[in-house]
């Protein structure tokens, strides 16, 4: 007989229950289906967060290691080699899922290996490319991290067996780069001052040194800081000059206002040039078409100083490199052709005129604030190894 109720509501109440049961069963599986999905999706995701910060500490390492090694070494390749090591290191390190990392040394530098290394002319577009065939120096690397069934295994995945997956691959890079052309200074992002020495150099005693004629009576363990008599197979030069071709000058420039005081550049050598030093050269000490920039001269290296460069030894700075002087005492005008990164070993700025002396060797130098230049405008300068991508 029909009752007149709906189909579902004549059945009996065994078969309601049943029926009640398997929807359980479903709801079960489908809830365990989403905890199976969300731990293992979660899990992935961490384990790509761990590979991006391995293949960023990786590239910033390697390149950094590179630069160092390039500053001091004229063979591209060598510095290479031992950024490839580093970047493995830094790899290792920096576990992802437990896990200890592997990258392949891709020693033919090909464009999809693990370490490539290339130039970036510049760094601040939108969307560098890394061109490995430049005939310019290198300055920037890629570090690609890979987690598949070739190297260093899938992410392993936990739940999601029972589906029959067992693992997820993925896979990262960071591209870390420095700017080594360096056309002229400006006042940092952070607004803080510039190791900047305002001494210059003539470009001859500075072209000399780089090509090998030139002493090497001192030494600095780059492990300590100390400074020793001896040799480290870094020539070096003596900054104060004997003669610079200009009557009642001895190679110091102003750098900020005209005629600066012996307390003016006692506090440039011991605190670097400021932004109000700057404000007098409208914020930039830049090299115009040329290749060139003028800065007055000031009448020399003085003994009221002598402290005040004994003081930084050891530390890196940067300082100038003239091409020619014309004008005597404070009325000199310099030529500057070139930015130089040095390092001050030795300081005896009393007795005879032949006898006084600042010892500096070539030493990189990194500093905020540079302006992209060519690469024959600066030697040991660098901007930070900073990530471009």
């Amino acid at each position: 007989m029909n009752t007149g109720k709906p189909s579902f509501l004549r059945t009996s109440r065994g078969q309601r229950k049943g029926a009640i049961t398997v929807l359980a069963a479903l709801m079960t599986v489908c809830m365990l289906a989403m905890v199976a999905f969300t731990v293992d999706v979660g899990y992935i995701l961490s384990s790509e967060q761990e590979l991006q910060r391995t293949a960023d500490s990786a590239a910033l390492a390697a390149c950094w290691e590179y630069a160092k090694n390039r500053a001091h070494d004229n063979n591209q390749y060598d510095s290479i080699n031992a950024g490839r090591l580093v970047a493995a290191q830094y790899a290792g390190l920096n576990r992802i899922g437990g896990a200890a990392t592997q990258i392949d040394p891709n020693l033919s530098n090909s464009t999809s290996g693990d370490i490539t290394y290339g130039r970036i002319d510049d760094l601040y577009t939108a969307d560098p490319t890394v061109d490995t065939y430049s005939t310019k120096d290198f300055n920037a690397v890629t570090v690609r991290i890979r987690k598949n069934e070739n190297i260093n295994g899938k992410v392993p995945l936990f739940f999601a067996k029972i589906f029959g997956l067992s693992g997820q691959e993925i896979r990262g890079e960071a591209t870390a780069a420095y700017t080594a052309g360096i056309s002229g200074l400006s006042v940092p992002g952070h607004g803080g001052n510039i190791d900047l020495l305002p001494f210059a150099l003539d470009e001859d005693t500075w072209n000399d040194l780089l090509a090998g004629y030139a002493p090497d009576n001192w030494a600095w363990d780059a492990e300590t800081g100390a400074i020793s008599s001896g040799s480290d197979g870094i020539l070096e030069v003596n900054l104060y000059p004997q003669g610079t071709g200009s009557p009642g000058n001895r190679g110091t420039v102003d750098i900020g206002g005209s005629n600066n005081s012996t307390n003016d550049i006692a506090r440039q050598i011991l605190y670097g040039v400021s932004p109000t030093d700057m404000a007098h050269h409208n914020g930039v000490l830049e090299f115009d078409a040329n290749g060139e920039l003028e800065l007055n001269g000031d009448t020399g290296i003085s003994a009221g100083v002598k402290d005040e460069l004994k003081a930084i030894k050891g530390q890196p700075r940067i300082i100038p490199i003239f091409s020619r002087v014309h004008g005597p005492g404070n009325n000199a005008q310099y030529t500057i052709v070139k930015w130089a990164g040095i390092r001050i070993l030795d300081v005896k700025l009393t007795g005879p005129m032949n006898k006084k002396r600042v010892i500096v060797q070539p030493a990189p130098m990194v500093v905020e604030g540079v302006i992209p230049g060519k690469d024959d405008e600066s030697d040991y300068v660098y901007s930070p190894v900073v990530l471009v991508n």
